[in-house]
């Protein structure tokens, strides 16, 4: 049974900074791509930022220079560093992962909240 469990969330001030992890178990996404989503209050989900086996990434405007995606292939994780946050960057954050880059048959995590807030 594929699991993928996020850690890290919680509450931070604006200009803060806070780090995600998503451990993958159950099945080896070591040649697939794996990424992180978030959805905000009354918002869709919407990507975040993607990572493919060999460390292409893609980011979404809005956290682009703020936000790195990092994955370890051999541990089945990948990790999410958020700097410079802001209010709007507050959303429950999932980690999805799937063995095709097309992201077919893909997996989602439970979620982890960020709140960002004074």
């Amino acid at each position: 049974q594929v699991q993928l469990v996020e850690s890290g969330g919680g509450l931070v001030q604006p200009g803060g900074s806070l780090s995600l992890s998503c451990a993958a178990s159950g099945n080896s996404f070591s040649r697939g791509i794996m990424g992180w989503y978030r959805q905000g209050p009354g918002n869709l989900r919407e990507l975040v930022a993607t990572i493919t086996a060999s460390s292409n990434t893609v980011y979404a405007s809005s956290v682009k220079g703020r936000f790195t995606i990092s994955r370890d292939n051999a541990k089945n994780t990948i990790d999410l560093q958020m700097n410079s946050l802001k209010p709007e960057d507050t959303a429950v954050y999932y980690c999805r992962a799937a063995r095709e880059i097309n992201w077919r048959n893909s997996y989602w995590g439970q979620g982890t909240q960020v709140t960002v807030s004074s």
